[in-house]
């Protein structure tokens, strides 16, 4: 009897294991994904609103703030994950020298399937960016 109670609690301690490996991997891999698709989508939304005519006329390097806004919300729908919801936010767009400061706050909800049991964690990404342009 008491060698089937060492076994039961040797099981019982790997599915645990499993689970905590389960739910560390996916709000690492999150936080990772999240951050990557900040830095490059920050920076293609930037050259997308880079005004060439200004550039062209006057030499001044500037983005548009309406169209930078517009790309990255629509660049960042396209990547990020459908299941999570994300709170985007712009605390800083300057046209002239070209520099923005963005977070993005996405909920994650971890769920334990033995007792039913959910976890919420809010993970949140900031990054300062300046558009630095060769001569």
């Amino acid at each position: 009897m008491k060698e089937s109670f060492w076994g039961v609690f040797v099981v019982m301690l790997g599915v645990a294991g499993i689970i905590f490996i389960f739910l560390f991997q996916n709000l690492t891999n999150t936080d990772e994904h999240n951050s990557q698709l900040l830095k490059e989508v920050t920076e293609a939304a930037m050259w997308d609103s880079f005004d060439y005519a200004s550039y062209r006329s006057t030499g001044e390097i500037r983005i548009n703030r309406e169209k930078f806004v517009e790309n990255f919300i629509r660049r960042y729908a396209e990547s990020a994950s459908m299941s999570r919801e994300y709170n985007i936010k712009f605390y800083d767009i300057n046209e002239k020298p070209p520099k923005v400061s963005i977070r993005v706050s996405s909920g994650v909800i971890g769920s334990n399937g033995m007792s039913g049991e959910t976890m919420n964690f809010d993970l949140s990404d900031r990054i300062n960016a300046i558009l630095e342009v060769p001569y």
